[in-house]
């Protein structure tokens, strides 16, 4: 028997045929780990599926990978959904990827999961960035479905705890692939314009892909850019959102939404009433004790007769000027005994007393007082000062003392 010769472009063909017509190959699903992921600029996705047995290339064309709503990661376990065939130009095999979804929990949770770990690493998160709301706003507006369950809730709520707040519905899609931009446009429409103090934006419940508008990167940052505050008010209370990580305040339900903006009238009735109350108390406080300081002046003698009080204050000033006359006679006869004193002393200290016993103060020709025999000679004049008049003396003969 004659063998067959077939070339390498014939036998990749024929095992290629091979591969399509199996059923088995082509849907299945395969799990195993990502290893050396890569995008190339055309879109498509290249990646190895691999386990602790053997390996599988793995291609992701662009119109599949658009699908994708979580990004891959090197190390990552998954499901793959697709078919294997061969690649005849390398007469490899490999599986043509149509869906990826990570093993063990939903895509949603995991891209839900990725985006918060970016954000809150950017500080999207951050307490400190937290705006207070109004305590009386004048105008909120909501982004939300025009024609929802909620936007009729939060109407009636504000509407009945706060009349005087007037509301803005800013209408948009809330889930489908082009409810994030239209959130993200209103939320910044309402800052660039200021059309209100408050924003408020949300829906009512659902499952994830329903409320996934509300995970999406573009309001969250929408949200964070927002000058005016904002709160997150998406489902029910246990559904948590990227948007109630972000906004200023989140509420549990749309309805908690609309009473967190808002006071309630009747607490505020209720507090003006008892400040009303209060004032009242304080006032009549007030009024009694200008009452009771009004009738103790009505007893006061000057009031009662003005004669006797200015006659009082006559008497006053007589006491006191006798006082002043007083004090003024004994502050003189003070000072004339400190004179009388002081004289006294420097009439003991006067040189003239001195004199007046016999004493005399001998000066030399130039007015000096003389001290010491040293300080003239025989024959030089001195002046004596007596205790009446002056003499003057020649000098015929000095003598020294030794110190012994």
């Amino acid at each position: 028997m004659e063998q067959t010769i077939l070339s390498v472009s014939e036998l990749n063909g024929y095992l290629k045929f091979l591969f399509d017509r199996d059923e088995h190959l082509t849907s299945l699903a395969v799990r195993g780990e990502i290893s050396n992921y890569k995008i190339y600029p055309s879109g498509h996705h290249y990646f190895t599926l691999k386990d602790e047995g053997g390996a599988l290339r793995c291609v992701m064309f662009k119109n599949s990978a658009l699908r994708l709503r979580f990004r891959p990661e090197n190390g990552m376990k998954v499901i793959a959904a697709g078919r294997v065939s061969v690649f005849p130009r390398d007469g490899a095999y490999q599986l043509y990827c149509d869906s990826l979804t990570p093993d063990g929990v939903g895509d949603l949770y995991v891209a839900f999961e990725q985006l918060k770990q970016k954000l809150q690493a950017e500080g999207l998160f951050d307490p400190a960035h937290k705006k207070k709301l109004p305590p009386y706003p004048r105008t909120i507006a909501i982004v939300t479905s025009g024609a929802g369950a909620a936007v009729m809730d939060m109407l009636r709520i504000l509407n009945r705890r706060y009349p005087l707040v007037k509301v803005k519905l800013l209408p948009v899609r809330v889930q489908g692939a082009e409810a994030p931009a239209e959130i993200a446009g209103a939320i910044r429409y309402a800052n660039r314009y200021r059309v209100a103090d408050l924003i408020i934006t949300g829906r009512g419940g659902g499952s994830i892909e329903d409320l996934w508008a509300f995970n999406d990167e573009r309001v969250a940052r929408a949200i964070y850019d927002s000058e005016l505050p904002v709160i997150s008010a998406v489902g029910h209370e246990p559904d948590v959102t990227i948007s109630d990580f972000v906004a200023d305040v989140r509420a549990a339900t749309p309805s908690n939404a609309a009473e967190l903006a808002v006071p309630d009238q009747m607490e505020l009735r209720a507090r003006l009433l008892s400040q009303r109350t209060h004032l009242g108390q304080m006032m009549t406080r007030q009024l009694q004790l200008q009452r009771q300081q009004l009738t103790a002046l009505s007893k006061k003698r000057v009031l009662q007769s003005p004669e006797n009080y200015f006659e009082d204050k006559r008497l006053a000033l007589d006491h006191a000027q006798q006082r002043l006359a007083s004090l003024a006679q004994k502050c003189v006869a003070d000072r004339q005994r400190q004179f009388v004193q002081l004289a006294a002393r420097l009439d003991a200290m006067s040189p003239l007393k001195v004199l007046a016993r016999g004493y005399s103060v001998a000066r030399t020709e130039d007015g000096g007082i003389l001290r010491d025999a040293r300080q003239v000679q025989p024959g030089e004049n001195i002046e004596l000062q007596l205790s009446r008049g002056r003499v003057t003396a020649q000098v015929t003969h000095t003598e020294e003392e030794t110190d012994e």
